[in-house]
């Protein structure tokens, strides 16, 4: 569910993000999931598609690069290799795999599980910790959103995120209000304004008016 949020999803803050993964997801296969959505910004159906050994190389370790195949993108566009950094890398090792099964994250009963079932397992844990507004495409908003922030490139995020332009990029990106008021604060550096005046404006306008004595009698 999303609230109030134009149709995006909730951009999700570190608490909320160590609740959900502490207290809200139930099981290692959950927070290998969502793990992998949040730390490679990757769309719930990538992450329900992945394949083992997109994940594990044949002696069951954890490969250097979670490979997201063309065939499973949105618009198959192209194949795309993402670092596992060691949060997602320690996710993965304590999430065991089921053996004999060609996917990551098995379905109940054949392929990979269903990206509206991994879904209502997100709802679930959304409303065990409190969180409101948050949906699968949160883990993708906050990631980008994430990498924005700490300054990287969009060209470089663009890479990370597989969308077809840096327009549609951008679209998922959030600003701030403390990064709004931190832009427009930058250009005092180009004020005019001389000291005397600026000390003027930033008198108390509604304090009551000093009465001068002029020496006169009334």
């Amino acid at each position: 569910m999303k609230v109030d949020r134009h149709g995006k999803a909730k951009i999700l803050t570190q608490q909320e993000i160590q609740l959900l993964f502490s207290e809200g997801f139930q099981t290692s296969r959950d927070r290998a999931l969502f793990g992998i959505c949040l730390f490679t910004a990757c769309r719930i159906n990538e992450a329900c598609t992945l394949k083992i050994a997109d994940a594990y190389d044949t002696a069951g370790r954890v490969r250097p690069k979670l490979i997201i195949r063309k065939g499973n993108t949105k618009g198959k566009l192209a194949t795309r290799t993402i670092p596992v950094i060691e949060d997602l890398r320690l996710i993965l090792t304590n999430y065991q795999p089921a053996v004999g099964q060609e996917y990551l994250f098995p379905g109940r009963f054949c392929g990979h599980i269903d990206p509206e079932s991994a879904s209502r397992i997100l709802r679930k844990a959304y409303r065990r910790v409190g969180i409101e507004g948050g949906s699968t495409h949160s883990f993708r908003r906050t990631a980008l959103t994430q990498m924005s922030n700490a300054g990287i490139p969009l060209r470089i995020i663009q890479e990370v995120s597989g969308h077809r332009s840096l327009s549609q990029l951008q679209n998922y990106l959030e600003v701030q209000d403390s990064q709004v008021l931190g832009a427009v604060t930058a250009l005092s550096m180009l004020s005019p304004v001389g000291e005397e005046v600026r000390k003027y404006n930033y008198l108390d306008l509604n304090a009551e008016p000093q009465q001068v004595d002029t020496g006169l009698s009334p």
